[in-house]
């Protein structure tokens, strides 16, 4: 696909939930049932700081919480206050890059060496407590990039000013409560997370991925919220999701122009046909997830747009090509196993409707499918240390000359290797990730990050990432783009 740029990088039930909270705050991050498997059932690893959380659990663990603090200090004990029903918190960020590997450009060709990034970022949250079985949460992210005023407007292209320069939206925006004891609801802008690898997106496909510098950050952080309703019903160790997608909300590819661009500029930009975000375009999905001793399992179907562009050849006026999004169906399943030290981790998936590029004038309008199945390990048995290795293979069931004429792929491989380690009382982490497409031929990328906490509400981020040049559109020219990176941010 033309711009399906590669990722470079649920629910637990109340019963559980509730015997989690009891000694727990949500504040403190902690962990639930699914933490022990390697993987967050929770809609959003955002959200778990947010009162009640994706799980809704949160609101019945409030009322044991509340429960024992009667019994401790009594009804009219006037060191006993509830907390306040309005919270808000947020981050201010600097971040900056440096590219040291470009060459000097050709006379009318922007200039990537150098600064290309000096952003202030603004991320205001406010989460509200309407009752103990109902929140409201929104956030809003901000940013002013001035690496472009510093280098100059003029040696960019608008579309890069448009994408890059500055931010100011809403990102997530829900209302979420308990309708009945084992049904809950939740309506607004949300991030859902499908399956189980934290470097690889097989099932995951409810949430589009922010992709304007992609290999910069974890999967994690490039998810973009959609406005959904879901619905969550609960039965023992089991959990029945359905969602309806109402924001046809695409992938941020990165901007013509811009040194991800995967394309000549002599092409010129390519103009979107994204769907319209009306009745008639909503999509629909639904999980069932598992959570046992020792292992979980999740299933899931989703017939909806797909996040990922692909280029057609439109008649008229002229022959010209336009990029567009096809509707697909997904059918997959996920799941861990633990043992000891060890942590194993599957997922497969069948998607149809699939649309390839056409960038060779063969106006193929077929349709194929394709099988996607992953498999990973993580070692969590050195101190302070996890060791993750993942690796999945996409096949086209149907592949036919027409498909090998436009330039897609039969088959395709990803591997991802992560190191993480811990140091000085988990204050300094360091991450070593590396993720190769196909052979090393189809792209490559590797990226060394270190993070410190200087102090509880001051984090300082740094690292290095290198890219290698490959086969695949997304990877063909940008082995150049190695840069380095800091971040220094203030929570509050």
């Amino acid at each position: 696909m033309l711009f399906c740029c590669p990722s470079f990088a649920q629910d637990a039930s109340p019963d559980m939930e509730r015997n989690i909270g009891i000694n727990s705050t949500p504040d403190e991050g902690v962990e639930d049932v699914s933490d022990d498997l390697g993987n967050d059932f929770n809609d959003d690893s955002e959200d778990d700081l947010h009162g009640l959380g994706d799980d809704f659990g949160d609101d019945a663990t409030d009322d044991i919480i509340y429960e024992a603090a009667d019994d401790s200090f009594g009804a009219d004990d006037a060191f006993y206050e509830e907390p306040s029903p309005v919270s808000i918190n947020g981050h201010l960020a600097f971040e900056s890059s440096y590219n040291y590997a470009h060459r000097k450009p050709a006379p009318g060709e922007t200039d990537w060496r150098g600064l290309s990034k000096l952003r202030s970022e603004f991320q205001l949250e406010i989460d509200v407590t309407i009752s103990k079985s109902w929140q409201m949460f929104v956030s809003g992210d901000f940013f002013n990039d001035f690496a472009y005023t510093i280098n100059g407007r003029e040696d960019y292209t608008d579309d890069v000013l448009d994408t890059y320069q500055q931010q100011n939206e809403i990102r997530k925006a829900y209302v979420q409560g308990r309708l009945l004891k084992s049904l809950d609801i939740k309506v607004g802008r949300q991030i859902i997370v499908w399956g189980r690898s934290d470097n690889i997106r097989v099932t995951d496909v409810l949430n589009p991925l922010d992709l304007r510098e992609p290999g910069l950050t974890d999967i994690e952080d490039l998810r973009m919220p959609v406005t959904m309703t879901r619905v969550d019903f609960y039965r023992g160790d089991w959990n029945i999701t359905g969602v309806a997608v109402h924001e046809q909300r695409t992938n941020k590819d990165p901007a013509y122009g811009s040194d991800f661009y995967p394309l000549p500029l002599l092409y010129g930009p390519i103009p979107y046909e994204k769907p319209a975000s009306d009745l008639e375009n909503t999509g629909f999905a639904a999980a069932v997830n598992g959570i046992f001793t020792g292992w979980d399992v999740s299933f899931y179907y989703a017939y909806l747009y797909s996040n990922e562009a692909h280029a057609e050849i439109d008649l008229t006026p002229a022959p010209l090509p336009v990029l567009r999004y096809a509707d697909i169906t997904m059918a997959g399943t996920a799941c861990n196993l633990t043992t000891g030290d060890w942590l194993f981790k599957g997922e497969a998936a069948y998607f149809t409707g699939i649309r390839f590029s056409d960038a060779t004038g063969t106006f193929n309008t077929n349709t194929y499918s394709r099988i996607d199945v992953l498999g990973g390990v993580e070692y969590m048995g050195i101190d302070e240390t996890t060791l993750s290795l993942d690796f999945m293979n996409s096949h086209c069931t149907d592949f036919d000359d027409a498909a090998e004429l436009m330039g897609a792929e039969e088959h395709g491989f990803q591997t991802a290797a992560r190191i993480t380690r811990d140091f000085m009382n988990e204050t300094l982490s360091l991450t070593l990730l590396g993720s190769v497409y196909g052979a090393g031929d189809d792209g490559a990328f590797g990226r060394f990050t270190a993070e410190y906490d200087a102090a509880d509400n001051l984090e300082i981020i740094g690292g290095v990432v290198i890219y290698a040049s490959g086969d695949l559109p997304s990877f063909q020219y940008i082995g150049n783009n190695d840069r380095i990176y800091g971040t220094v941010k203030y929570s509050f």
